[in-house]
This record gives C-alpha cells, structure tokens and sequence, in this order.
C-alpha cells in the first residue's frame, strides 16, 4: 500500500542545538517526523525531513524563527518488508514502469519513500501494491 507525504528540505545553522530545536518545535505541533537526513557543510546544515502533512512543520518553524523550509516536494511511501531485495524489487517495478526516480529514502516502519517529477505515474503504480 502506498501514501503521499511531504519531504522538506529546512536550512538550519551547523550549531549544537540547532537540530533539537528544530525536531522540538515539530513535535511539540503534533507532527512525526518519519525519516531524517542530515548534512553540513560549513556555517549551515541541510535537514531533510519526512513529514504526513507539511503545514504543521511551517507554522512551527515560523514560530521559532530562523529555519527556512527551502523545498517541499510530494512523495510516495511504500510499506515494504525489512529483508534483502525489497528495495531492489520496488525500483524495478518502478523502471519497469518507466518512470525516473530522483529521490530514495527508507522511513521508519520498513517503508521505502520515493520521490520523482512524475508523482501521479508513481502514485498509481504503487498503489494497493504488495511487497
């Protein structure tokens, strides 16, 4: 089975405390975040975040002003099964399919979060699907 989130990109300052204060103010809005990635380099950081509906994470941000949501952008999440091969077999329907992914991420719970310009092919393909 397959569900649309949002996957954010927040610029954060490469500072001790400066992802506390972000996830703080996320969950303290009622929102789970469901995967993260971090990177750094230099003065800043990239915090990547996957969340089930973005307008909680703004408003959150916006109240503890200085994070900035750089990019939004839809995703579709696939509950998968934690064994070998899962995410082999995904991405090949996928490229069997012949749409192009441009984002992978894997979330809590075995799911497998899949991002690419054509968002409703891949909806579609995913869906009711079984892993």
């Amino acid at each position: 089975m397959s569900t649309v989130a949002s996957n954010l990109v927040i610029e954060i300052q490469n500072e001790p405390g400066a992802l506390a204060k972000v996830a703080t103010a996320i969950s303290d809005a009622g929102v789970n975040i469901s995967a993260v990635n971090c990177t750094a380099t230099g003065d800043t950081a990239e915090l990547h975040i996957l969340v089930p509906h973005s307008e909680p994470v703004h408003r959150a941000l916006a109240n503890i002003h200085g994070p900035t949501i750089t990019h939004e952008r839809e995703v579709v999440v696939v509950q998968a099964t934690d064994r070998p091969g899962e995410l082999a077999e995904v991405t090949q329907k996928v490229s069997d399919a012949g749409v192009n992914l441009d984002f992978v991420a894997i979330a809590t719970g075995s799911r497998i979060v899949l991002g690419s310009d054509d968002t409703d092919s891949l909806k579609q393909l995913l869906d009711g699907f079984s892993f």
